[in-house]
């Protein structure tokens, strides 16, 4: 190779890290921390990355997302904190109490959003106030435990005689939503079996144990997991002939009998929002923490039918999708 071939070719070699370099400075990378299956999340992460895009940021041109899945293992939660800190992460999305106390541990400096519908953050000492947050972690939380009566409420008006009732929830979750609706359980004279699910074995499990302590329904509560397998807890309802509502309207839109709760694509993209706004530099202590405004009633009239169930007209009126 003559001289000046070789300063040429050397020249280019020289040029492009720092091309890259260039291009990289501009790419901020936003981590993705979710306690459950990969295989169940992509909808929800699309919703993600549709608020991200709403805040006018490219992806993944502008925005790379690293995503980190403890596939039900608990566990896995703080050392995935870790591994996306390693990666120079400019903001950690945390999805469940889990997943976000997990990352608070992990750092005090780097922001974080949490997506938490289980947990009441002013209490548990996650934040200082919803207005104000302070500390690196802002986010979206579902601080309503005695929301989940309203599920009750729901069961008792398809079925004047409900007395007793199958509970099935995480315990991964915390408490806040058991305490609640046993509470309201309580108030509305009505007799609760409750059963752990934690994982797909379990879930089984509690809705075979439903059928046998002859309950008349079925409450399950939030957690990423139960959510996450909504049409899953809708097969084993039907299966099991056990009417059953949830949070989820993804367990009513395949078979379940009800759902009531937060839209939950919406909330994703809300989530996704809140960390566009703190790629552009807004401190989580000042960001407010948002509460879900959308809620939506499903019915699944078909299953009703299936289930000699009749669903009171008053009730149908209110709901916002009836599936026939």
């Amino acid at each position: 190779m003559r001289r000046r071939e070789f300063i040429a070719v050397l020249g280019s070699i020289a040029a492009w890290p720092a091309a890259a370099r260039g291009q990289a400075a501009g790419l901020q990378k936003v981590g993705f921390l979710y306690p459950g299956p990969r295989a169940a999340v992509g909808a929800r992460i699309d919703a993600f990355l549709d608020g991200l895009r709403g805040g006018a940021h490219r992806v993944p041109e502008q925005v790379e997302l690293i995503s980190e899945f403890a596939e039900g293992d608990p566990a896995r939660l703080s050392p995935l904190a870790l591994s996306l800190i390693d990666r120079n992460v400019a903001v950690i999305a945390a999805v469940s109490t889990g997943a976000a106390n997990a990352a608070r541990a992990a750092t005090s400096t780097i922001p974080i959003v949490a997506l938490d519908l289980e947990t009441d953050p002013v209490a548990t000492g996650m934040i200082a106030s919803l207005s104000h947050p302070g500390g690196n972690l802002t986010g979206l939380f579902f601080d309503f435990p005695q929301f989940r009566t309203k599920l009750l409420e729901l069961l008792k008006e398809v079925m004047p005689k409900l007395s007793r009732i199958a509970l099935i929830w995480d315990p991964n979750s915390g408490p806040a939503q058991l305490v609640s609706v046993e509470s309201g359980a309580a108030a509305m004279n009505l007799t609760l079996e409750k059963f752990e699910a934690r994982n797909v074995a379990e879930m089984n499990q509690a809705f075979e144990a439903a059928r046998r302590a002859d309950v008349d329904a079925v409450v399950a509560l939030s957690s990423p997991f139960l959510g996450a397998n909504a049409r899953l807890m809708a097969e084993l309802a039907s299966k099991h002939g056990l009417p059953a509502v949830t949070l989820f309207s993804a367990f009513a839109r395949n078979g379940g009998l009800m759902s009531y709760g937060p839209d939950v694509l919406e909330i994703y993209r809300r989530v996704g929002a809140i960390a566009a706004r703190l790629l552009e530099g807004r401190k989580p202590a000042d960001l407010p923490v948002e509460l879900p405004t959308k809620f939506e009633l499903v019915i699944n009239l078909k299953t009703a039918k299936t289930m000699n169930l009749v669903i009171p007209p008053t009730l149908l009126i209110r709901a916002d999708e009836v599936i026939e």
